[in-house]
């Protein structure tokens, strides 16, 4: 039974790799320098590395805000917050698994009974403000730069443009990593104490109890970027401003600038070491900061290239995702208890170490580790045989491209 509760978990990896891929590679997909099958193979092997490597630093802001304290309620809310990212992305709306996350956990809050920390909502929302602000203040910036350095260059166009190409794989790789990295909690980390699960040696390497579920929250977060993560790149790279190459790597400059500031405690200790504020650790929507980016690209170069009436439909979804996660959590955890009799949480204060409680329950079924390590084996086999399916794909397009290259040049001559 338990193992059916991480259904939802992996249903959100799959929603947020749809979704959040396009905020590393979007800008490069849409500026045509990185094809998309290159850039979902790259995205996919790099977000899995993070989410196993670094995946442990969940988010401690989001626990304040209302800490799930039952396996049901878990399940319920990381499914709401999958559908409310599903059904977003359906429409190619950029949106946050984080945004969707936060108004589940309050329809839970608003279920059960228990307080919701309006200073550390506060602290989240005024990020959807500055996030997107930071990104385009860092993005016009670097534009700049990076401009100035083509102009005073003797770099031939075409050689600047390769390694503008490098920069963007590059810069991607990266960003995968960094969104394997802080995102597998909103996956997985709801589930990480329900389970107790023994070491599996991988040979070179062996990977504990909480790795083993990042790697399946890793994989879906794969399967969701190789298989429905399209639209929506070509909905942030091109539709909303025509971006060109620098453009596009400067956006993703800018979003990973914005993505450290606000996750790392060294700066922040920093901050404070020379009387400043100190910088609040709080999970930042990736989707509206690329928004920001590329807005503030749009900006510089002149307003008129912006399509205001994509951004008008992507802002519309960031103000509905928190609403209609939180209705429909408060929903599905009102059936989930009553007509399914499953437990989905209690007041916080009345209730005993649910950690505790939710290991003793696992390790009273010994098969348990048994069966994730066969899931996770095929997973990763059935995961390499379709990375190198679209490996193969990309290199035939190649050599094609570069047959009818040589059959245009020889024509000429």
């Amino acid at each position: 039974m338990i193992l059916l509760f991480l259904i939802s978990g992996l249903f959100l990896g799959w929603s947020l790799g749809a979704n959040d891929a396009a905020n590393v590679f979007g800008s490069a997909v849409g500026s045509k320098m990185v094809s998309f099958r290159k850039a979902a193979i790259i995205a996919s092997i790099f977000v899995i590395l993070g989410a196993v490597i670094q995946g442990a630093g969940a988010s401690d802001t989001l626990g304040r805000l209302g800490a799930v304290n039952a396996i049901g309620g878990s399940f319920t809310v990381a499914l709401a917050a999958a559908i409310t990212v599903y059904i977003m992305t359906k429409f190619g709306l950029p949106v946050s698994t984080t945004q969707a996350i936060v108004g589940a956990i309050i329809g839970w809050n608003l279920f059960t009974g228990n307080h919701t920390d309006g200073r550390t909502l506060t602290r989240i929302v005024s990020t959807w403000i500055s996030g997107p602000v930071l990104g385009a203040v860092f993005a016009v910036l670097l534009y700049i730069i990076l401009k100035t350095i083509k102009k005073n260059s003797s770099l031939h166009l075409i050689r600047f443009e390769s390694y503008i190409r490098t920069g963007l794989l590059i810069v991607g790789a990266f960003g995968a990593y960094s969104l394997g990295a802080n995102n597998i909690a909103n996956v997985m980390g709801v589930f990480v104490p329900a389970f107790n699960l023994q070491d599996l040696n991988m040979g070179l390497f062996t990977l504990s109890s909480a790795q083993q579920l990042f790697l399946l929250g890793g994989l879906a977060i794969a399967a969701g970027i190789l298989t429905y993560s399209k639209k929506v790149m070509e909905t942030v790279g091109n539709n909303i401003v025509e971006l060109s190459s620098e453009a596009a790597l400067v956006t993703v400059l800018a979003l990973t600038m914005v993505l450290f500031i606000f996750s790392s405690t060294w700066l922040s200790s920093v901050f404070i070491k020379f009387g400043l504020p100190p910088i609040p650790m709080v999970p930042v929507s990736s989707s509206q900061v690329i928004i920001g980016c590329v807005i503030g690209i749009g900006l510089y170069k002149g307003a008129r290239n912006i399509n205001f009436r994509i951004l008008g439909e992507i802002s519309a979804g960031w103000i509905a995702t928190p609403i209609f996660s939180g209705l429909l959590a408060f929903v599905s955890l009102f059936f989930v208890k009553n007509i399914f009799g499953i437990e989905v949480g209690r007041l916080t204060e009345s209730v005993p170490d649910v950690t505790i409680q939710n290991k003793q329950a696992t390790l009273a079924n010994p098969h348990i580790s048994d069966i994730m390590q066969y899931l996770i084996l095929g997973l990763l086999v059935t995961g390499i045989i379709v990375l190198l399916y679209y490996y193969l794909l990309e290199r035939k397009k190649k050599i094609e491209f570069q047959k009818s290259e040589e059959k245009f040049w020889r024509n000429i001559k």
